[in-house]
């Protein structure tokens, strides 16, 4: 068991209230001892699969750049008119197609939908989510010395989950062999691999403290923070999800997990309620160990939107609009105590902008349960209106989703 992970060592507040919640209502808010016992075991578990094949090509002999090529002409071409495929890369592709047999394709459409409909607000609130974990040193020393999410690169790395988040959710995509969703989440997997490779042999990563870095356990909370937590979360700025659409959208995170190569078997939540009781369970565990690494992280994700000296006219506005709104978010939905440890513009004006947009939201989310037609026309909208902005803030530059790139520290 990782040091770091400080539970069922919950401090006296939370105990008062899990004793509250059984009273009341008979629900226990952690999770039982046995999915916790798993989630724990899953802090030292990766990918084994995807192991295997990074280590003998793009850290081996082949090289990055080749096992790429091989990757991209199996995916174009299929993985048997690759001859030179090693054994490694077949068993990962097998893997990869193979459809889980818990998959209910009409529940993954469903749950693609609701991020449809969530669209901007996903990434947004995700975020802000994330940014409130990173007081935990098993989730920000990985991405602090990969330099995803830290410094200039911040902006950079949002853009690029960006394009993989509306790229899943089209509609049709993420089941769709060859899709351009189903290609990003191969090279999303294997750069995970690359990475935990990497920060696992660095002299700051301490594994008796921390287990694996990009664990499956630390994936999961990554899928629920884009699932139930934004489907409770954007109640507040007017987007109604349905306890159905909950379901799918957890049914299709899993789905995308297993794309990235999150397994987490026996205790992946089959329910909403069971999501949430692993949330409470991480943040009852939480050691606030993170350091330089969490406080760069979290300073740098909202200044990253900040405008560019170079932007003028309509681009500044706009710049600065998405810049209070990110802020606007973390100010809502990072917790306040989290919050007042590090230094972040003020919140209020985005707050004040999100609130404002709330009324008309919430009157589409009625119109669309009246007609499929308006539905249809407001996921397709809020998408278009998602890939305009990535178009701008990217300033048209693909996303690349490198593996094998050096460590910067």
């Amino acid at each position: 068991m990782p040091t770091a992970f400080r539970y069922p060592a919950v401090n006296a507040r939370r105990t008062r209230l899990r004793g509250l919640a059984k009273r009341l209502t008979g629900v226990d808010l952690f999770p039982s001892d046995e999915v916790a016992r798993a989630f724990i075991n899953g802090l030292n578990q990766g990918d084994p699969v995807a192991e295997r094949f990074v280590a003998e090509t793009y850290h081996g002999k082949v090289g990055a750049r080749k096992a790429r090529d091989l990757v991209e002409r199996a995916q174009r071409e299929g993985i048997d008119n690759v001859p030179q495929a090693p054994a490694s890369m077949r068993a990962l592709f097998d893997e990869f197609e193979q459809l889980p047999n818990w998959v209910q394709p009409e529940l993954v459409e469903e749950g693609a939908a609701v991020w449809r409909r969530w669209a901007y607000a996903l990434g947004a609130l995700g975020n802000a989510g994330t940014n409130d974990t990173y007081t935990e040193g098993w989730l920000a020393v990985p991405l602090s010395l990969s330099g995803g999410y830290a410094g200039q690169r911040a902006l950079h790395r949002y853009l690029e989950t960006s394009r993989w988040w509306i790229e899943v959710c089209r509609p049709g995509a993420i089941l769709t062999p060859g899709s351009l969703g189903r290609n990003i989440s191969l090279h999303v997997r294997i750069m995970h691999v690359s990475v935990r490779d990497r920060v696992k042999r660095h002299p700051e990563w301490d594994a008796q403290r921390w287990g694996l870095p990009i664990s499956q356990s630390a994936m999961l909370l990554t899928l629920l923070g884009g699932s139930v937590a934004p489907a409770f979360g954007l109640f507040l700025l007017g987007h109604v999800t349905s306890p159905r659409e909950m379901s799918a959208v957890l049914h299709f995170n899993r789905y995308c997990g297993h794309l990235v190569g999150v397994r987490c078997d026996g205790y992946f939540p089959e329910t909403v309620a069971d999501a949430w009781r692993i949330l409470f369970m991480a943040d009852a565990a939480r050691s606030y160990d993170s350091a330089e690494s969490g406080t760069e992280l979290v300073e740098s994700f909202v200044s990253a939107f900040a405008p560019a000296p170079t932007h003028r006219g309509l681009a500044r506005v706009r710049a600065e609009y998405h810049y209070r709104v990110q802020a606007g978010y973390l100010g809502l939905y990072m917790l306040p105590w989290n919050r007042r440890r590090y230094r972040l513009p003020s919140a209020l004006p985005g707050i004040a902008l999100l609130l404002l947009r709330s009324p008309f939201i919430l009157a589409m989310e009625a119109a669309r349960r009246v007609s499929p037609r308006v539905d249809r026309r407001w996921q397709r909208t809020n998408v278009k209106r998602w890939e305009d902005w990535l178009q701008w803030q990217s300033a048209g530059k693909a996303a690349s989703f490198e593996a094998a790139v050096p460590l910067r520290r």
